[in-house]
């Protein structure tokens, strides 16, 4: 009979440790966002989950962001602040620093959507071991008014055809487990703003993970991010949208990619 080694017992320790309490990473990037980062550090710091690590890297702002961000410090939260080369490289940094078992995106200017959000995400990734990767649902609001959503986005109504027409889950409300992220890889940083379409692509589509997609609102999101402020974001977005399915060999064109805005219409809520 074989007697397990202390480093065996202690690995395996871990290993049930970590399935029981998995350690959440939740990566911010930030310039300049001291009217807003507050909500966002406070929405994570009053979640009931106890083993949370937040991630946030900061592009030097020249605001009062690192100020907030000092009134809010907690055992929690990793930061760096330095100049970066835009949005994925950015985001590219969090991943590189993040510890956790699961991890997910939220930005400056969203906040988690109820202080049970990460304890319910959790229970999902454990009554679904199978999935790689839980796509849950964003709210998105008009910044003068954050008491009710005029969008839903619910990650339960997506198919995977639909990236030939620009759409992707809401990245937002998107976790993976370490071990899709370690197999996946990081961020194209080559893209402005269609980053998140080709990684999520590669998620779902090139590696075929297990996506558990729910109807569970874990993101409140004020509308006006860097992908949907103005027309000339727009169309830099639909012509890297249409990039990046060329360069996974997925036919499109302008056309389809449009019909995305018909597609919107049914996530407005009057």
């Amino acid at each position: 009979m074989l007697i397990p080694s202390i480093r065996e017992i202690q690995l395996h320790q871990l290993k049930k440790e970590s399935l029981n309490n998995p350690k959440v990473s939740i990566i911010t990037i930030c310039f300049n966002s001291g009217k807003t980062i507050e909500d966002t550090l406070v929405s994570v710091r009053n979640q009931d989950y106890p083993n949370i690590e937040h991630v946030i890297i900061d592009g030097l702002s020249k605001d009062n962001t690192l100020e907030v961000i000092a009134r809010n410090q907690h055992s929690g939260i990793v930061l760096l602040s330095e100049k970066d080369h835009g949005l994925y490289d950015a985001l590219n940094k969090g991943f590189q620093l993040c510890t956790g078992d699961i991890i997910g995106i939220l930005h400056s200017d969203d906040y988690l959507a109820g202080n049970s959000v990460i304890s319910n995400l959790v229970n999902l990734f454990q009554q679904h071991p199978e999935a790689g990767a839980v796509a849950s649902s964003v709210n998105i609001y008009k910044p003068e008014r954050t008491d009710k959503p005029y969008r839903v986005y619910n990650a339960s109504h997506f198919k995977t055809w639909q990236f030939r027409i620009g759409i992707q889950p809401p990245h937002p409300g998107f976790y993976v487990t370490r071990t899709v992220f370690n197999q996946v890889g990081y961020f194209n940083s080559s893209y402005k703003i269609s980053g998140d379409f080709d990684w999520l692509y590669r998620v779902i589509v090139e590696e075929k993970t297990n996506v558990y997609y729910t109807d569970f609102v874990t993101v409140s999101m004020r509308d006006g991010g860097v992908s949907s402020s103005g027309f000339e974001s727009k169309k830099l977005m639909n012509r890297e949208n249409l990039r990046v399915l060329k360069s996974h060999g997925v036919y499109s064109n302008k056309f389809l990619i449009y019909l995305k805005y018909f597609w919107k219409v049914f996530q407005l809520r009057f």
